[in-house]
């Protein structure tokens, strides 16, 4: 996970681990603005706190500092019923404790979790998708935000105590309708969209029940069958978000050689869905090149050459030591396909790539990539990656939003950078959120922007209220902060750095 937890202006680096003995610590890293971190995990009142299968930042109580969900107990069938953590950040970059009191005490495996505000009130709630194995079943969960510091489980009511192997959840208003809808993956089952139909009653309010309804067939998603991450995004910058979703079967390692060479096999392969705009989907997966067979685990998007077009990066493998792949990377060229870049980039590395973020962190404009790596048993370890990204030259911009009535940190929030280009206007089309399901990208929205030669105007979609709030008066290469309702953007200064050229002492190098 990368994020900005104590508002200095620099991401910060938080990591767990598969296991629950002490080496399984999870542990968090202050940037310290020079191109070194420090472990900060005991001052941070972390200390003890163990294990971890998934990370996502969010904010419970609206004070603006990033909040913490972590995940346990996935794959681990009858025996993993652990609870999920809720991390309180005091904003002074420590962190407590508060699942108990917020009333998130449940114990069910998984490593699948969403912050969204589903019905519009201005506080985060959190979807849990859990994992039903056999006679061991685990219904997911939806807790309700009561504004109060604790939550309330309504998944029952809400249809959303859906019953399966759930490996990945992300959400998005994919029908622009302005209330935030759910998307699914599964292991041997179907792939489900949750559309979010609001207050399932007369009463609008936000403790009345709402109602989802699935209608992941009828919208034309219909795979892979056995999967792992998805990701909602919009690829093809139409303002119309987009599904992918990757497979997660093969037999063995040459199942992915066998696709590399063009030859045929049995394994799943990934599905990317455009959005038809009309509430349906078309599978343009080999059209677009993505039709492959990449065994992903950890996924997420971002702007690798701030051309304005997301691309995305997939860490590969699983427990089993045949399945030493290479994780992939894939360039956006212009919305209409993807070209892999993997070995021209230096990312195809072959460990077990558990989760992947984007983010720049050193405040140059241009993002970085963390891969956390390392297999389930104790001897399949490798460090953890950080990709410099080495810049293309083109411009970009940062956008720091905070909701005054939309959640504090503006999760869900639309964004339409309008710039001038060869004489012409250019869209580019953003959603305030950390990206794929696994592995968190800051909130903070670093948006790439090509070759413009201005920014005529940004607006912004504040969901709660339901309005567009144009702004003007941006340059190029800056960075700002948008407060919902507020008549003009406000500058904020970052510093930047150089990363050294050799590591501190002590600290190993694995160059990729």
């Amino acid at each position: 996970m990368l994020e900005d937890f104590d508002h200095d202006g620099f991401l910060d680096v938080m990591v767990s681990a598969w296991g629950f003995t002490a080496k399984d610590q999870l542990r968090v890293f202050r940037n310290n603005g020079d191109g070194t971190f420090t472990d900060r995990t005991a001052a941070a009142g972390l200390k003890g706190l163990v294990s971890g299968l998934n990370l996502i930042q969010g904010d419970y109580n609206n004070d603006g500092f990033a909040d913490v969900l972590v995940l346990r107990g996935a794959w681990l069938r009858s025996e993993g019923h652990y609870p999920f953590s809720l991390l309180r950040n005091n904003g002074d970059f420590t962190f407590t404790d508060v699942t108990a009191e917020a009333g998130l005490g449940h114990f069910m495996p998984t490593q699948v979790g969403v912050w969204f505000d589903y019905n519009n009130d201005g506080w985060l709630d959190i979807f849990i998708g859990n994992e039903t194995t056999n006679r061991d079943v685990n219904p997911c969960e939806l807790f309700r935000n009561n504004g109060d510091g604790t939550f309330t489980e309504v998944a029952a009511e809400s249809g959303l105590d859906i019953v399966g192997f759930v490996k990945g959840a992300v959400a998005g208003d994919y029908n622009n309708d302005g209330r935030p809808d759910l998307f699914l993956s599964t292991r041997g089952g179907p792939k489900l969209l949750l559309r979010n139909d609001g207050p399932a009653g007369a009463d609008p309010g936000p403790r009345a029940p709402w109602k989802f309804t699935e209608v992941g067939e009828a919208a034309g998603i219909n795979g892979p069958y056995q999967s792992f991450p998805c990701m909602f995004w919009d690829y093809d910058n139409d303002g119309w978000l987009d599904i992918m979703v990757t497979g997660y079967s093969i037999q063995d390692a040459g199942d992915v050689a066998a696709d590399y060479m063009g030859r045929p096999t049995s394994a799943q392969k990934s599905k990317l869905y455009h959005n038809n705009g009309d509430g349906t989907f078309t599978d343009v997966s080999k059209a677009a090149g993505v039709n492959k067979v990449i065994l992903a685990m950890g996924a997420n998007f971002g702007d690798l050459d701030n051309d304005g077009w997301l691309d995305v990066y997939f860490g590969t493998g699983d427990p089993d030591f045949t399945t030493l792949v290479p994780n992939r990377m894939f360039r956006n060229d212009g919305g209409k396909r993807f070209q892999e870049v993997t070995t021209a980039g230096g990312f195809g590395q072959l460990q077990k790539g558990h989760a992947i973020a984007f983010g720049d962190l050193n405040n140059d404009g241009t993002q970085e990539i963390f891969s956390k790596v390392g297999g389930a048993v104790e001897t399949d370890n490798y460090p953890s990656q950080l990709f410099e990204g080495p810049g293309f030259g083109n411009h970009w911009i940062k956008l720091q939003l905070e909701g005054t009535k939309t959640n504090r940190v503006a999760l869900g929030a639309r964004l339409k950078v309008v710039t001038e280009e060869g004489g012409q206007e250019r869209a580019i089309h953003r959603v305030v959120g950390t990206g794929a399901s696994f592995g968190a990208n800051p909130l903070r929205q670093e948006i790439g922007l090509g070759q413009a030669t201005g920014v005529k105007r940004i607006e912004v979609f504040w969901p709660v209220s339901g309005t567009t709030q144009v702004l003007t008066g941006f340059n190029l290469d800056r960075t700002y902060r948008i407060r919902e309702g507020d008549a003009g953007a406000v500058e904020l200064a970052l510093k930047n750095f150089v990363y050294p050229s050799a590591p501190p002492p002590g600290v190993r190098s694995h160059p990729h």
